[in-house]
């Protein structure tokens, strides 16, 4: 009964928010309203819910000429003074109300309404926004331990000379940073994936941030929580635009991040200053002995394709075996079709709605195309595509494939979808292709020497580790810190 009324009490909620939410560009932290405006609709109910002014190409230009002038703002924060400051901006993100609109107009937004927010504009469930909300909130208090990992155990402090000397283990180092801005193109999928550019701050970068359009919500926020925290506001500058002016931001600012899809990415990926975060298609890894104990593994395979709604580029979309690959298969669906769609609202939910519900029924009836080709086989049973309180949703899908060549071997979708292959030992490694985190669950020590040996794994977990499990001193996709700044050959002598 607490439960019912608590989703009644959210609805109501809804309910009495102001519509039309108006959200500026932030330019070196000032508030800026523009001409032009998106407007975001509500997921349930498709009625505007909130306008985001966009910035125009000469806009973006104008501004990232002054960089310069604001990486030495932010510069004159002493590296322990930026960590405090990321301390009480995780403090402040969490427990704050924290300017949002126009400060003319003096709109707040408080934590349970940024909640309530970014489920309503991206279809991420209440309780799965506010485990993000933590995360970030994590990263942020535990950026002295993040960094000391990016860095390899560098002390920081020699930062603050301004052009980066100091000694480790006898030798004398240089760093130098490569930009005077940090690009960052974002997606809408989940918050959580802020905390890959959050390092930029203490590493006095300023950001130039191009929201996703249906989460600009998160770096808002997280902009103004630092603002608040006393770091200085040239550091923020808030950008949403189209395509053409978030190609800007790639071109024109010495380091950028990209995160999308396949095609989004394409013609950055040979870019050297452009650090990609496409498709993961991350995978668990059985050989052996672990095939024939699957069942001590079904709920790690379960949490690395489910948690976060399936959103997570490091949600598993694969289980590659060498033996019992049927069973295994009807084992994991049988356990993802417990997870049903509930309204957003609701404490246990845990399936995300579309913002785009024809985009779900795209994704639908691709996997039913694609299960015309021979080789594999759909395990889970009943509609795809369940329309529950005003959502769209896609139930969990789980394939089996007999064919590692089958077109849904080795493919990625933005909801709990994987596929499980059986493969010879021999080409196990090989077959799964690029991944990028990779659990392998096997004592076999030629397959362990294979792991650790491609190229084609960026993370690797070796044990019964989920994919979706983290570790924020070491990067799952890149490192942020060999992104901005490179160690220079240095010498010196006597005058």
């Amino acid at each position: 009964m607490t439960e019912h009324r608590e989703i009644a009490r959210n609805r109501t909620l809804w309910a009495n928010t102001k519509i039309m939410i108006h959200i500026p560009l932030l330019r070196a932290g000032r508030s800026y309203k523009s001409l032009k405006n998106v407007r975001l609709s509500h997921i349930k109910t498709g009625e505007p819910f909130a306008e985001v002014s966009q910035a125009n190409r000469g806009l973006i230009a104008k501004d990232l000429g002054e960089m310069a002038r604001y990486q030495k703002a932010l510069g004159n924060h002493s590296f322990e003074e930026l960590i405090s400051m990321c301390k009480e901006a995780a403090r402040l993100f969490t427990t704050a109300e924290l300017p949002l609109g126009e400060p003319i107009d003096g709109e707040t937004q408080s934590p349970g309404a940024y909640i309530r927010h970014v489920s309503g504009t991206t279809g991420l469930p209440e309780s799965l926004c506010s485990q993000n909300m933590r995360k970030i909130q994590t990263v942020l208090e535990e950026m002295d331990m993040v960094l000391d990992g990016l860095t390899r155990g560098l002390d920081m402090r020699i930062f603050d000379a301004g052009w980066g000397w100091g000694t480790q283990e006898g030798r004398t180092l240089v760093y130098v940073c490569e930009t005077d801005a940090l690009g960052a193109v974002l997606p809408s999928n989940s918050p959580g994936v802020h905390t890959l550019w959050l390092p930029a701050i203490p590493l006095k970068v300023p950001l130039v941030l191009k929201p996703g359009r249906e989460e600009p919500w998160t770096p808002y926020r997280i902009a103004q929580a630092f603002i608040a925290a006393g770091c200085a506001p040239e550091a923020f500058s808030f950008y949403p635009t189209d395509y053409v002016g978030a190609n800007d931001i790639l071109y024109r600012c010495g380091r950028s991040l990209l995160f999308g899809s396949g095609s989004t990415i394409a013609s950055w990926v040979n870019t050297p200053s452009v650090e990609i975060h496409g498709p993961g298609r991350s995978k668990i890894a059985m050989d052996g002995a672990q095939c024939a104990r699957w069942e001590e593994y079904l709920e790690l395979i379960v949490e690395s394709v489910a948690k976060n709604g399936g959103r997570s580029c490091i949600n598993a979309s694969g289980v590659w075996v060498t033996s019992h690959g049927a069973e295994i298969a009807a084992a994991v669906a049988a356990r993802l079709s417990s997870i049903e769609p509930k309204p957003l609202e609701h404490p246990d939910a845990q399936l995300a709605a579309w913002a785009n519900p024809k985009a779900a029924q795209a994704i639908s009836a691709a996997i039913d195309r694609a299960l015309k080709t021979p080789g594999a086989m759909e395990m889970t049973t009943g509609d795809r595509i369940v329309v529950l309180d005003g959502c769209t949703f896609l139930r969990p899908t789980v394939i089996w494939c007999e064919d590692a060549e089958h077109p849904l071997a080795n493919t990625e979708f933005p909801f709990p979808f994987v596929s499980v292959v059986e493969v010879p030992k021999a080409s196990l490694v090989k077959s799964m292709g690029q991944t990028l985190v990779a659990t392998a669950i096997t004592d076999d020590v030629t397959l362990i020497s294979e792991v650790l040996a491609t190229p084609l794994i960026d993370r690797l977990n070796i044990g019964a580790i989920p994919t979706n499990q983290i570790s924020w001193d070491s990067p799952h996709e890149g490192n942020l810190f060999e992104h901005l700044y490179k160690q220079r050959a240095f010498q010196y002598g006597n005058l």
